[in-house]
């Protein structure tokens, strides 16, 4: 069967390898897609996170912070290029301040927009005429405290709370405000670093939990351990899985020793006082985004050609 470049397309967003590598593996295998899959884990190529090479990564984290309300929105762009253009920049500040007096995107983009006659909506499109590339904005999310403080923390700013990785942090305490803020962006760091899935365990979604524990009893099973031994490995894994994905049983980054549990109850009994961490925000640029491909087809009909 002959190498085309639909085959090379499907096989490399079935696997994750690169290009050159799938048409290697279909030639290998006269074409077989499933069999060209074995060959590219045989040999290593296969990724794991099979479009990871793909994700977006266009455009700006955004956060505006005022008394104790704050609010982050993610605004994409076609080109990192256009990330760095002041309009587009004054713009993603300006939905961050918005999103502080909306409940979610619907809502914000209906918002007036300062000094024009436009709302969000017709901004943004105002904005995509004007600088010439389509825009999206994702997502937002706002947190409020009733008493304590929200802190951010942008990664590798780009623009004053602007940049590619976005934090929000709320704690709910009485201690002081420049204990709660030191305490606040040290976990805003930390869940920048370690990006945490949940809060807590409760927290945690049952399908990640379920889905986890389903391919750690497979492993046990296919290690020949009796079910009793079996099972108490499982729930010794599901342990670290935690350990892993949760926040508050995450070993905090900044000491290495510590779970950040432990780090709220040491710093509220220093202080003389009590910590909540009631929320955290994570917003990395273009998670989860699938780039656009230009002209795929004809990229790999050239390497075919070779």
């Amino acid at each position: 069967m002959a190498v085309t470049a639909a085959l090379v397309k499907q096989l490399r967003e079935t696997s994750g390898a690169g290009m050159m590598d799938c048409k290697k593996a279909l030639e290998e295998t006269n074409a077989d897609i499933d069999a060209a899959v074995d060959w590219l884990r045989t040999k290593g190529l296969a990724t794991a996170e099979k479009k990871s090479g793909r994700i977006a990564s266009e455009g700006l984290v955004a956060i505006h912070v005022q008394s104790n309300s704050a609010a982050m929105i993610e605004l994409n762009a076609e080109t990192d290029f256009v990330s760095r253009n002041d309009d587009f920049k004054f713009l993603a500040s300006s939905l961050a301040m918005l999103a502080n007096d909306a409940e979610n995107i619907d809502e914000l983009i209906t918002l007036p927009f300062p000094n024009t006659q436009r709302t969000v909506k017709e901004e943004i499109t105002h904005n995509i005429a004007t600088i010439g590339e389509n825009m999206m904005l994702r997502r937002m999310k706002n947190i409020k405290v009733n008493n304590g403080v929200i802190v951010s923390y942008v990664h590798n700013a780009t623009a004053d709370g602007m940049g590619r990785i976005g934090v929000l942090v709320a704690l709910e305490s009485d201690l002081k405000i420049d204990i709660l803020h030191d305490l606040g962006k040290k976990i805003a760091m930390h869940v920048a670093a370690a990006k945490p899935v949940s809060l807590s365990v409760k927290d945690l979604n049952p399908s990640i939990v379920q889905r986890e524990r389903e391919v750690l009893i497979e492993q046990a099973k296919q290690s020949g351990k009796p079910q009793e031994i079996a099972e108490k490995m499982v729930e010794g894994r599901i342990r670290k899985f935690y350990q892993e994905v949760v926040l508050l049983e995450q070993t905090f980054v900044i000491d290495g020793e510590s779970k950040v549990a432990d780090v709220l109850k040491r710093t509220a009994h220093d202080a003389g006082g009590e910590i909540v961490l009631k929320e955290f925000c994570l917003f990395v640029l273009g998670d989860g985004i699938e780039k656009e491909e230009t002209d795929f087809a004809a990229e790999v009909a050239a390497q075919l050609n070779k």
